[in-house]
């Protein structure tokens, strides 16, 4: 009885400690990206979109495991690598041109 109550507290713990953490991570983002409730919404729930920064997609996925950069005459392409599923193979890519995503791909 005293495990089972013991591992209770635990869980317990984890999940005040995963709750505000969570509400000082919003709050931080709202006070980042001047209160757009929307664009703070779409970082929390990790979500990806064309148009979105470079710096949003790191408030977002955090950084990616890995990049490939080319550079072009007009622009600036970059791969960004996330969720390594085995050696140079990634679940998921992230298309960037001039610091802003212009797609994904997802596996």
């Amino acid at each position: 009885m005293e495990l089972f109550l013991g591992i209770v507290c635990i869980v317990i713990a984890i999940g005040l400690y995963n709750y505000f953490a969570t509400k000082k991570k919003r709050k931080s983002l709202l006070e980042k990206y001047n209160n757009n409730i929307e664009l703070v919404d779409r970082i929390m729930g990790r979500k990806i979109w064309q148009g979105q920064t470079e710096g949003q997609l790191i408030d977002s996925l955090g950084k990616p495991l890995d990049i490939d950069q080319k550079v072009l005459k007009t622009k600036m392409k970059e791969i960004w690598k996330y969720n390594k599923i085995a050696k140079n193979r990634f679940g998921l890519k992230v298309i960037l041109e001039n610091s802003e995503v212009v797609g994904w791909e997802q596996k």
